[in-house]
């Protein structure tokens, strides 16, 4: 398969035509509630994306949930068994899958009640957030963020990747965070999210996006 043709575009535009492109979507399983993935790493900021998009939903009288995945960590004493800097670790033992299908999949299958739990965990003071649960009404949606979100077997209705080249990866990474950069080589490896996904955006120049819609 030849190279993916991508178009420049502005975040404003691009909030706006995938906030346009989710007004029709229809989850396969019928659920009511659409859900959304914005995968990237945290250099790429998929998580400004899917603000983005949910303001532009709520202009068009859509309601949406916004959820990081940086909510959902393991507890440090699981999450840093292998020590703070193991690229294994982060890749396959970071994100509390478990709890992300109990308290925000789960809710949002068909028969649901709709009652998501926004976060579940604070990886700063390593404490859980107690944070209220919120219902999300039909025809609500999910516009879930995070890194390495394309390898699980989430039940994504749309996906959207974030993609950053290896040298805008390294570049806009903090120096404290490169030990996590063979995570998203591999990730690239075993999964090319730049491929599956529904919506390519390339990000390398933050100013200038380009996408394949």
């Amino acid at each position: 398969m030849g190279p993916v043709r991508l178009e420049a575009i502005t975040w404003e535009r691009l909030g706006d035509l995938l906030a346009d492109r989710l007004l029709d979507l229809e989850p396969d399983d019928g659920s009511p509630w659409p859900r959304i993935a914005f995968d990237g790493a945290p250099a790429a900021r998929a998580g400004d994306l899917a603000q983005r998009v949910s303001d532009a939903l709520r202009i068009r009288g859509r309601p949406s949930l916004v959820v990081g995945t940086e909510g959902f960590l393991r507890p440090a004493s699981v999450r840093l068994e292998h020590g703070h800097r193991d690229p294994d670790s982060y890749y396959e033992g970071w994100l509390d899958t478990g709890a992300l299908w109990r308290e925000v999949f789960g809710p949002l299958e068909p028969g649901g009640d709709g009652r998501v739990l926004p976060d579940l965990w604070d990886q700063d003071t390593d404490r859980a957030t107690r944070s209220p649960y919120v219902r999300l009404p039909p025809g609500g949606m999910l516009l879930l963020h995070g890194p390495l979100l394309l390898r699980h077997w989430f039940p994504f209705d749309l996906t959207v990747h974030v993609l950053l080249s290896p040298g805008a990866l390294r570049r806009r990474t903090p120096e404290s965070e490169h030990w996590t950069l063979p995570a998203f080589e591999r990730y690239e490896a075993e999964t090319a999210p730049a491929t599956v996904a529904d919506v390519l955006i390339r990000a390398d120049d933050p100013r200038h996006p380009a996408w394949n819609g």
